[in-house]
């Protein structure tokens, strides 16, 4: 059994393109700093972008994709906004104040928010203040995985294309996106979150076709 701890933050955003977008920008983990999407279209098509194939095969033991693809990813960050850039998706997110929930958030010591046990202990009350969301859960191949939310800002608006295809206006995230047992909240928002993810064996890569 090993345990794999990832610390970043996550932006999930819905459009009226029935795209939904979820990026992640993981500032500490056992694969080194990355940033990945996971993206959802309106037909159900989930598709994983990555940088590495290594990071890839981590995501693709985790979580459930149609297609995976290896590709150039970088996002940029200030307090206020998010840029995101790669060959297949272009994101640029307005970022606003920290939210209610977020405030609560940040009353709890990071130590005890980052940890399996209150992930365990708060998972009921997300699952009803949260449509979609879940702090814990069984993901592929027998993996268990934690979310530590410690902080929570809301997103004011998205401008982007995916392959070149304008996304639209900001809209909730909804449907829940279907890469694993949780989604990120139903209001477009960046979550900052400690990841725990505790495997059985390590995994090799496979890919979605």
């Amino acid at each position: 059994m090993s345990v794999h701890r990832f610390h970043g933050r996550i932006a999930g955003v819905g459009s009226t393109s029935g795209v939904r977008v979820v990026v992640g920008a993981w500032d500490r983990t056992p694969l080194g700093s990355f940033a990945d999407a996971m993206v959802e279209t309106a037909a159900g098509h989930r598709l994983l972008l990555a940088p590495r194939a290594e990071v890839a095969a981590f995501i693709t033991a985790t979580y459930a994709f149609d297609e995976v693809r290896l590709e150039a990813f970088e996002v940029t960050r200030t307090p206020s906004s998010w840029q995101v850039r790669s060959p297949s998706l272009t994101l640029d997110l307005t970022v606003g104040g920290r939210m209610p929930l977020g405030r609560l958030l940040r009353v709890v010591p990071g130590r005890v928010a980052a940890s399996t046990a209150w992930a365990t202990m708060v998972d009921p009350m997300a699952r009803v203040a949260l449509r979609g969301v879940r702090t814990r859960g069984t993901a592929l191949e027998g993996r268990r995985e934690f979310y530590g939310a410690t902080d929570l800002h809301r997103v004011l608006a998205v401008d982007g294309s995916l392959e070149g295809e304008p996304l639209g206006a900001l809209a909730p995230v909804d449907p829940p996106c279907r890469f694993g047992f949780s989604s990120t909240p139903r209001t477009p928002s960046v979550t900052t979150v400690v990841t725990t993810v505790v495997t059985r064996r390590e995994s090799s890569a496979h890919f979605p076709a």
